[in-house]
């Protein structure tokens, strides 16, 4: 049977909603524990190898643990672009999970910011949007020296909705802080988080802090990143956060001319740039999310979600070595790019797995030998530094709307099969993804 072949079988078998495996993910029991990095790795101190491990992860198919790139091409493929130098990537389709190209998918690498796609997907179920809270001066202690921050001020009130804008478009650090002291704590934050993890069969990843500054032994892969992101955009106000461009953000507090007390908000801008734009790289056209980051361990890193005619590719993209401005998001656009010409054409090299506590998965075990990563105590810049050129879009201060948060139906989440039982394991329909339909400039 071809690839087409089964994608409209898949479709045609479509039958519940969104809620029913987000439950099933947040509330599955825990079976496995997260590795530790690998004690034959390099030290906590140092800088991640600079080769992939002999041995890696075979979650998700034998061939996603082997070294370099993996791909079936033949007749009516294209060939994968020759100019990619990340130390690993993954195409995926997000709805079927079909891994439909990879390199070093399960390299245990520093994941920088893009590890806020598993806070979120942790910590964002449990606070209302609408929620305030006053900032204590405990709430920003133990922040990263140089670390990207949002603009948080100690004894100000802030909404959740406000926080997560914070964490999704500045990448901000000091909003991470604030949730994770709503949620009784960092420590207990990143407990969850690598729950969470072993849930979604995350084995590469093992957290240590939960805004993605460089930490000794904190770890993840761009096969797990891509996990995080899958699972993440399932909930609709972490599809709101992740595709909003601009935003009005609270400011301090003080007092006008007249002595009376305002509180002036200021604008800030998502840092993913095939999202907003840049001087040297336009909004990727279908483009809805996800997550960037860049540390001095993890370079720079990133995972995107695009729609084309109906098809989701989800594409993640590590520490690119070439070392030109937006080299990141440029890389990844060409994988996206190719993607979405292979997308039904060329036969999978693996697949993404489902939650364990989906009904009708089976847990796969990670293999052994996998190399940790490193830390440094560097900051998250959270993008390029660089200022993005003015675009045509919408706001959200107090919520997001237009082109830019535009929400289009894609069907149900799980497969009913013909016997009456559940199976995830393959087709995970993206419900409500934030649709584009603009074009490249």
């Amino acid at each position: 049977m071809s690839a087409p072949q089964k994608k409209t079988i898949g479709r045609s078998l479509l039958v519940t909603s969104a809620a029913v495996l987000s439950s099933l993910a947040l509330t599955a029991p825990v079976a496995l524990a997260a590795p530790s990095p690998s004690p034959t790795g390099p030290s906590p101190s140092a800088s991640p190898s600079v080769t992939p491990p002999a041995k890696m992860s075979t979650v998700g198919g034998a061939r996603l643990g082997l070294a370099g790139t993996q791909v079936n091409l033949a007749n009516g493929v294209p060939v994968l672009p020759k100019d990619i130098t990340a130390r690993s990537w993954i195409v995926t389709d997000a709805e079927s999970g079909d891994v439909l190209a990879a390199h070093n998918a399960h390299w245990r690498l520093p994941p920088a910011s893009t590890m806020k796609m598993l806070f979120a997907d942790t910590v964002l179920p449990k606070f209302p949007k609408t929620e305030k809270h006053k900032v204590l001066p405990s709430d920003l202690a133990g922040i990263g020296a140089g670390s990207s921050m949002v603009g948080i001020k100690e004894n100000e009130t802030y909404t959740v909705h406000d926080l997560w804008l914070g964490v999704f478009l500045r990448s901000g650090n000091d909003a991470v802080h604030v949730l994770s002291a709503m949620n009784q704590g960092v420590a207990k934050t990143v407990a969850e988080m690598n729950e969470h993890a072993e849930e979604l069969q995350a084995l590469d990843t093992h957290v240590v802090s939960p805004d993605g500054y460089d930490a000794p032994g904190q770890v993840s892969s761009a096969y797990d990143l891509t996990l995080f992101a899958r699972s993440g955009l399932q909930k609709k106000d972490f599809r709101e956060y992740c595709s909003t461009v601009t935003a009005e953000f609270p400011g301090a507090t003080t007092k006008n001319k007249k002595g009376k007390t305002v509180r002036k908000p200021f604008e800030i801008r998502n840092t993913n740039r095939l999202l907003s734009g840049d001087y040297d790289i336009s909004q990727y056209q279908g483009i809805a999310g996800v997550k960037n980051g860049n540390t001095t361990n993890a370079g720079a890193t990133f995972t995107g979600v695009a729609e084309r005619n109906g098809r989701v590719l989800l594409v993640t993209v590590m520490n690119p070595s070439k070392e030109e401005h937006n080299e990141v998001y440029k890389e990844t656009a060409k994988l996206f790019d190719w993607g979405f010409k292979a997308a039904g054409k060329v036969e999978p090299v693996g697949e993404l797995v489902p939650p364990k506590g989906a009904a009708g998965s089976s847990a796969q075990p990670a293999a052994s030998g996998q190399a940790g990563g490193g830390s440094g105590g560097s900051g998250d810049s959270g993008g390029s530094g660089a200022s993005a050129k003015p675009v045509t879009s919408a706001t959200a201060g107090g919520g997001s709307g237009g082109v830019w948060t535009a929400l289009g139906i894609t069907g149900g989440l799980l497969v009913l099969l013909a016997a009456g039982g559940f199976l995830v394991n393959r087709r995970w329909p993206l419900p409500d993804l934030v649709r584009r339909r603009s074009s490249r400039p």
